[in-house]
């Protein structure tokens, strides 16, 4: 089971302080269903680039912000990735 990740954290916690919902979040980035957003939100997926830029603007973060948590949730899913591997292939 994929931990919850900062990026996660990060985009719910700051959608709730901007006072929206995350329907709110889906009409105002073009999405059809809130679920998008619920997916990032509990690090299911991540957001597409493009969509990065627009939650910066409705969360008010600037883009170095959202990049560094972008980036650091990167580095967090790869490293689990790669430990679930390694003890896997340890396992054998």
């Amino acid at each position: 089971m994929r931990q919850k990740n900062m990026l996660a954290d990060f985009l719910k916690t700051k959608r709730v302080a901007a006072g929206l919902s995350q329907r709110d979040v889906s009409d105002k980035l073009g999405y059809s269903t809130p679920q998008f957003i619920s997916n990032w939100e509990r690090g299911v997926s991540h957001p597409p680039i493009n969509a990065l830029k627009k939650l910066g603007e409705l969360y008010k973060v600037s883009a170095e912000d959202l990049f560094e948590v972008t980036l650091n949730a990167t580095i967090q899913d790869v490293t689990q990735d790669l430990r679930r591997k390694f003890a896997s292939s340890k396992a054998r």
